[in-house]
């Protein structure tokens, strides 16, 4: 298959190229010893990552909080004891009964 470079730096791939891959929006551009590698993205879209986050019981204040501590560097300061220790307690998720069961 043959793809023509424009003027202006685009590149339009052959239908049948795409189609061997799937559907794509978007590729990831890498060179390795002089040749062009498309690898296509599937992103993943905010309804997903907002359903994970329903499932997991996390509010826009527990990200918000961990995106600040990530922010403050504590990982290095605290001893992972510590790090959990200061977190609020939370309601416990639907499905903390599984969690909490012991083990056989």
């Amino acid at each position: 298959m043959l793809a023509k470079l424009t003027s202006k730096n685009q590149l339009t791939l052959p239908k049948a190229a795409t189609q061997a891959v799937g559907a794509s929006e978007y590729f990831e551009v890498e060179t390795r010893a002089g040749q062009i590698i498309l690898t296509p993205v599937r992103l993943q879209r905010a309804d997903a990552v907002r359903a994970k986050l329903a499932e997991l019981d996390l509010t826009e204040l527990d990200v918000a909080d961990a995106v600040a501590w990530a922010r403050s560097g504590a990982l290095q300061a605290a001893e992972p004891a510590a790090v959990y220790a200061a977190r609020p307690a939370r309601k416990p998720a639907k499905n903390a009964a599984l969690k909490t069961s012991p083990r056989k």
